[in-house]
C-alpha cells in the first residue's frame, strides 16, 4: 500500500514557478479589472480595498488547483497538460470566488461580471502557462 496522501500526489516542487506565476497572473488580473471599473483613486481612499478584491479568488484558487492537479508532476511536463489543468483549476476556483465575493468580501457576483471572469481568468492563465512553456 502506498502512503503517498492525496493532495502530495498533487503538488510537486517542480511546480512552484507555475504557482508564482498563476497567482500574479490573477493578482494582476483582478487589479486590471478593478481599476478599470473604480479608477485608481481607492488606492488613496481605501489602500487594502485590492485585499478584498483578491482574498475570495485566491482563497478559491488555492483550494481547488492543488485537488485538481494545476501544479502535479503532469501540470510541469508540457503545456499540453499544464494549461487544461489550470483552465479546470479555475472553474471550480472562480465559483468560490464568486459566492465569498457575494457573501463575504466586498462586491458582488452579476452575471455578466461572472461570464467575463471566468473567460479572461481562464484565458490568463492558459495563456500564460502556455507562454511558461515557451520560454522555459
Amino acid at each position: 500500500m502506498d502512503d503517498t496522501s492525496f493532495l502530495a500526489e498533487r503538488l510537486d516542487r517542480a511546480a512552484a514557478p507555475l504557482a508564482v506565476g498563476d497567482v500574479l497572473v490573477l493578482l494582476a488580473l483582478l487589479t486590471v479589472g478593478t481599476v478599470n471599473h473604480t479608477g485608481v483613486d481607492f488606492l488613496l481612499d481605501d489602500p487594502v480595498y485590492l485585499l478584498g478584491v483578491w482574498a475570495p479568488f485566491l482563497i478559491g484558487w488555492a483550494l481547488f488547483a492543488p485537488l485538481v492537479g494545476a501544479y502535479s508532476a503532469g501540470a510541469v511536463e508540457t503545456a499540453k497538460s499544464s494549461v487544461p489543468l489550470a483552465i479546470r483549476s479555475w472553474v471550480p476556483a472562480a465559483v468560490v470566488g464568486f459566492v465569498l465575493r457575494e457573501f463575504a468580501f466586498r462586491g458582488n457576483a452579476a452575471p455578466t461580471f461572472m461570464a467575463i471572469t471566468f473567460v479572461l481568468g481562464a484565458l490568463a492563465l492558459g495563456g500564460w502557462r502556455a507562454i511558461y512553456f515557451r520560454v522555459r
